[in-house]
């Protein structure tokens, strides 16, 4: 069991319409998430939610999507229903939200990347952050990987990922590359209060 203290923080990527079944970037059981999340979110202090919150005209926009080449349908557009939390996902007062990918000429997956996150973090005392959320594959891939070199000590919750799985497999790739990157791997009913 992982006790939870003061300086753990659940960090919750993208549970968002569009990558819900349904949505325009539909993760197959992506709508599971919000029940396991919201299960275990109390037990942190400190929650962060990201989500993708595109232009338009974002540059990662195509309607002939290749997706392994950066190529999406256009997906989490800026303030459609797509981009909004799933309804299920429990956000309390005193949540942060944080957007990415608002710049219409630079993709980027990381929650890290082109925000304010670190630094939010690190005013709060916060060492070791838990990864829930979507895709496995993509945006928790990389901000793992960017929390680590952040110097944050990292676990993915793997009950509470799923992945576009495009190509097929990367999203067990991801996870096994994120274990030898020394990314904790765990279960949720491995968290205690």
């Amino acid at each position: 069991m992982k006790a939870i203290d003061r300086q753990d923080a659940l960090l919750v990527v993208d549970v968002q319409n569009d990558f819900m079944p349904g949505g325009a970037l539909a993760i197959a059981d992506g709508d599971r998430l919000p029940l396991v999340i919201n299960r275990i979110s109390g037990i942190f202090e400190t929650r962060v939610f990201t989500r993708d919150w595109h232009p338009a005209d974002h540059i990662s926009f195509s309607d002939k999507p290749q997706f392994v080449d950066k190529s999406w349908p256009p997906h989490c557009v800026q303030n459609t229903r797509g981009a909004q939390f799933h309804s299920d996902l429990k956000i309390c007062a005193g949540d942060r939200i944080v957007s990415k990918g608002d710049n219409p000429r630079q993709e980027n997956y990381s929650s890290f990347h082109g925000t304010d996150l670190e630094e939010w973090l690190r005013l709060r005392g916060i060492r070791r952050i838990y990864i829930a959320g979507l895709a496995t594959d993509y945006c928790v891939f990389n901000t793992a990987m960017d929390g680590l070199r952040s110097g944050f000590q990292v676990w993915v919750l793997e009950d509470a990922v799923a992945g576009v799985d495009v190509p097929a497999g990367s999203a067990a790739r991801a996870l096994q590359t994120l274990r030898e990157n020394g990314v904790h791997i765990i279960a949720t009913a491995e968290l205690q209060d």
